[in-house]
């Protein structure tokens, strides 16, 4: 392929952005990779009309916004080529060539399994899923540009004509992508993501609480703005330099609140406020100083900068009830911690040579990256989109071992959870647990607090209930996984039972050689699974196969050379036979 020099004008703000925001790129290769897009995409449009090039420079800008000095020169050049395998005629053989394994590799991983038959859209979209994750967990930089590439598809979905298609995306944007982006602290990403997919779920309630939100906002900003000052002012007085601002609530989230049963006035923290300061001792001084200000309501104090949350999350978290008798939010939090807070994971990645996930950044991630790994292993394709979805919808409880260390687990989550957090032999032997000293069912919900003890036993072992005690998608994982190998093997134990028993009825023994080879003629890969197929009434019955025992017993005997020996009739037979022959 050959490169040119299409679309000048996209091609111009593509360097320049990047020479802005990623000085340690290599521009000259950027450009070539741009110039082989442009190419490839030749003669696609967009569904807006615009050059479907213009879609991968949008999302590489989107890139650049987020990881800033941190983009490297393979993540840009895979950025730009990342619908090329899919859209064009161009192989992933032809973009490694090209471009290198490294770039090859990033593609591939964004790249849907479009060449591959599926039964439905269903087990389409579960193996599509699966590659994606299984390649993040192997380099996050995959997950980056499958991010931006939705958020940059969500912002143009009105293009598209068919409505059935605009609701599809949606739906697994809001199901899918945009819990993925809040698992890894993408809070930008994840409130884009979720606000346009409401826009195209229900626009109706959509536009209504726009509406009913931009007509109070300047009621409610003037009274932000005297609390803001106060604060300004209480701070500056203490000693403290820190930014106060205004925090709008995203309307996914408000929307949620009202589907629980809540009215929009009901609802206080529609604008918050946020207190930036520059370290962490600083947060809790302004803590202080916040509540000495104002009344702090009950129960609505949250220190997340103690314990973080598994998204690396860290915030102080507060409630005030102001003179005007109205309640606000405030959030206290450094400059870096806002800075997690608002892109996550890509405020921590580093590059490293092969993309290779840094095993400090997964740890503080709550081993998040190793668990999807664990994922591919532990779900079959009907049932990991369910797995997935519980995964990364679950909010967090914070819990301690009897050695006072802190566990994280998804809210709502029971002491065989906790067991299997510890270890799957722990979960797989429980019987019983202790919560703060007491003995309570495995289906109690575990609080924030909580020190939990696990009792177990060497003869127990997992059954079908504890699928409806289980919360987490790890434990269910884990115990249908043991559940179905059980089944095999009882499988195998009952094929075995009844081929045993029709050969001591036929009184046959047979070797396990032959027992395999039998096996490898009912066309099965080996005797494990014949019995197991026998057991399940899929192949042919054990009798069968006993019968073809019999017969080959009953068949002439073979000598050393491969050829049949028959027994030569004996003297007076061969003499009766030829006095018949001569009376005929």
């Amino acid at each position: 392929m050959t490169s040119g020099s299409a679309h000048p004008e996209l091609r111009a703000a593509l360097m320049s952005a990047v020479a802005e925001r990623a000085p340690k790129v290599d521009r000259d290769r950027v450009a070539a990779c741009f110039d082989y897009a442009a190419t490839a995409h030749a003669d696609q449009r967009r569904s807006s009309g615009q050059p479907f090039v213009s879609h991968a420079v949008e999302v590489c800008r989107i890139l650049l916004d987020l990881l800033e000095a941190r983009m490297d020169t393979t993540l840009a050049c895979a950025t730009l080529l990342h619908d090329v395998a899919e859209d064009t005629s161009v192989t992933a053989q032809e973009i490694e060539k090209h471009w290198g394994r490294e770039v090859a590799s990033l593609v591939e991983g964004v790249t849907k399994l479009s060449s591959m038959h599926f039964d439905s859209r269903e087990a389409a979209q579960a193996e599509n899923f699966r590659k994606m994750l299984l390649s993040m967990s192997r380099d996050l930089r995959v997950i980056f540009i499958k991010l931006a590439d939705r958020l940059h598809n969500m912002r143009t979905i009105e293009f598209l004509k068919r409505e059935d298609k605009r609701q599809r995306i949606a739906m697994e944007t809001r199901d899918i992508y945009a819990p993925l982006a809040h698992r890894l602290g993408m809070a930008n990403i994840k409130r884009e993501l979720e606000d346009l997919s409401l826009k195209v779920i229900d626009p109706d309630a959509y536009q209504e609480l726009s509406q009913r939100i931009q007509a109070k906002k300047k009621e409610r900003e003037a009274f932000l703005n005297r609390v803001m000052e106060q604060l300004r002012d209480a701070l500056k007085a203490a000693g403290l330099k820190a930014e106060v601002n205004g925090r709008p609530k995203h309307f996914y989230s408000i929307y949620n609140k009202m589907g629980a049963g809540r009215a929009l006035e009901e609802v206080y923290d529609l604008f918050g406020i946020r207190i930036i300061t520059h370290t962490r001792n600083d947060c809790y001084r302004a803590l202080g100083v916040v509540h000495d200000l104002f009344d702090p309501v009950a129960d609505r104090f949250k220190d997340y900068i103690a314990t973080p949350k598994s998204n690396m999350y860290q915030s102080l978290h507060t409630t005030v009830l102001t003179a005007d008798g109205e309640m606000v939010e405030v959030q206290i939090r450094t400059w870096d911690m806002h800075r997690t807070a608002e892109t996550g994971v890509a405020a921590h990645y580093v590059y490293k040579q092969g993309g290779h996930v840094d095993e400090e950044l997964d740890k503080r991630l709550g081993g998040f990256v190793a668990e999807i790994a664990g994922w591919q292993r532990e779900t079959d394709d009907d049932e990991y989109m369910d797995f997935l979805r519980t995964a990364l919808h679950q909010e967090e409880v914070f819990v301690y071992t009897p050695r006072r260390e802190l566990k994280r687990l998804a809210k709502g989550a029971t002491p065989l959870d906790f067991a299997y957090l510890i270890h799957t032999e722990v979960g797989q032997k429980t019987v019983g647990a202790r919560v703060n000293g007491e003995l309570v069912p495995l289906r109690y919900e575990l609080r924030n607090g909580d020190t939990v003890e696990i009792v177990t036993s060497a003869q127990a072992k997992p059954h079908e209930d504890w699928l409806k005690i289980a919360r987490t998608a790890q434990a269910r994982g884990k115990i249908r996984h043991w559940l179905r190998q059980r089944r095999l093997a009882d499988s195998v134990a009952l094929g075995k039972e009844m081929l045993e028993r029709e050969m001591r009825r036929a009184r046959l023994k047979i070797t396990e050689e032959q027992l395999a080879k039998a096996a490898k003629e009912q066309e099965c890969e080996d005797l494990e699974r014949s019995t197991r197929a026998w057991a399940r009434g899929r192949s042919r019955s054990p009798s069968c196969c006993a019968a073809s025992f019999r017969k080959r017993r009953r068949s002439p005997s073979v000598s050393r050379r491969g050829r049949s020996r028959t027994r030569r009739p004996c003297a007076s037979r061969r003499a009766a036979c030829a006095s018949r022959a001569s009376t005929t």
